[in-house]
């Protein structure tokens, strides 16, 4: 299983540059303190220590063994630094939606007849069901909460003249978004790369989504899984979403589709909104993947006519992320009994005719426990 910490990042071959050069002065500082004038106070462990010892550990002098491995996503690869969230991501524990052990949460959008968004209902309008059976709804909320988001942009050989728009859309974005949204760039083709980590600041995810390398093919089910991964086990946010932008199949992946849905459907996974710009050649294809993953997960599939539309587009995706409805319910299945879970949320109201619920149509109940204690 693909996964964003062991994702190949640009110029990776300069850590181990600089970790040789650490080593280097490390060493001669040990060498100078112990031969230190006698009105010199070295310090005692360096003189003591075994040269070996001079190649420290990936784990910091405030990290023990047991922490370390409470946090795998955490371990550094042979090959390249680890990854950690951007020192700029503080949000406050206010952006954090605490829930129970036993709750399932479900972020869901509303839209009437015309598909106008209902953004006025309360808990009373709504009813989850469960595998067919009426749950009771623990926890509501409808506010505008910061989301963590993964930008997924296709950077494969047919996207070059597309990209410039693609990544201006992107930033827009984020600019109607939340401001304290929590945002990193994967770039992929027929490998996958974060660009940037979690972070608000616009200038870096701009950096970022101008990596452009269009090459290769398109991996794209494997870009996907990863962001996936990644969000599930470093946002510190609760609601967590995928942005995806396309131009054709995927043709390069190790994973499946199949696979790709089980992973975003996982407990607590996140809500995919996908564009493809596709041509007629191969369209049905991949058509039918970015409506698969967004469907299930609750979100939306664009399929603009022309790029001039990618952006609004974006801008209507943070509309929608920012007027989603809360719904926290218990099963009354555990969710130790594991399996595979049908949800379904129904709303009416008075005033309105048909109102439709979109969200989430199913969860793998205990996968989230199992993903996090077996990397």
């Amino acid at each position: 299983m693909p996964r964003l910490d062991t994702m190949l990042r640009r110029n990776n071959y300069v850590f181990p540059f600089f970790l040789i050069l650490l080593i280097t002065f490390a060493t001669l500082g040990v060498a100078q303190n112990t031969s230190a004038p006698a009105g010199t106070q070295a310090p005692a462990p360096a003189s003591t220590t075994p040269p070996e010892s001079t190649q420290a550990p990936a784990v910091s002098p405030q990290s023990s063994p047991a922490s370390a491995e409470q946090s795998p996503s955490q371990a550094p690869d042979a090959a390249q630094p680890p990854l950690q969230q951007s020192p700029d991501n503080n949000n406050g524990d206010v952006f954090v939606f605490k829930k129970e052990v036993d709750e399932v949460v479900l972020h869901a959008t509303v839209v009437d007849d015309k598909q106008h968004l209902v953004t006025n209902l309360d808990k009373n309008a709504f009813t989850v069901f469960e595998n067919g059976t009426p749950q009771t709804i623990t926890s509501f909320r409808h506010e505008d909460i910061p989301v963590a988001m993964a930008i997924v942009i296709d950077n494969s050989g047919s996207m070059r003249e597309k990209r410039q728009k693609v990544n201006q859309a992107a930033l827009n974005l984020v600019r109607s978004s939340n401001p304290n949204d929590q945002v990193f760039v994967v770039n992929f083709n027929d490998e996958y790369y974060l660009d940037q980590d979690f972070t608000s600041n616009i200038n870096q995810l701009r950096e970022a989504l101008e990596k452009i390398e269009a090459r290769g093919g398109t991996a794209l089910y494997d870009a996907v899984v990863a962001s996936a991964d990644h969000l599930k086990k470093n946002a510190r946010l609760e609601r967590k979403v995928v942005f995806v932008v396309t131009d054709g199949e995927d043709n390069a992946s190790r994973e499946s589709l199949e696979a790709a849905v089980h992973r975003l459907q996982e407990e607590n996974g996140p809500t995919v909104y996908s564009i493809g710009i596709l041509g007629e050649e191969k369209a049905r294809r991949a058509r039918r993947a970015l409506e698969t993953m967004s469907d299930r997960t609750g979100g939306m599939a664009f399929f603009p006519r022309t790029l001039d539309e990618v952006d609004s587009i974006s801008r209507t995706v943070a509309h929608d992320i920012r007027n989603q409805y809360t719904i926290g319910y218990k099963p009354t299945t555990p969710k130790s009994a594991g399996g595979y879970r049908q949800v379904k949320v129904d709303a009416r109201a008075h005033g309105y005719g048909k109102l439709t619920v979109r969200t989430k149509s199913g969860y793998y109940a205990g996968q989230e426990r199992a993903s996090a204690s077996n990397p």
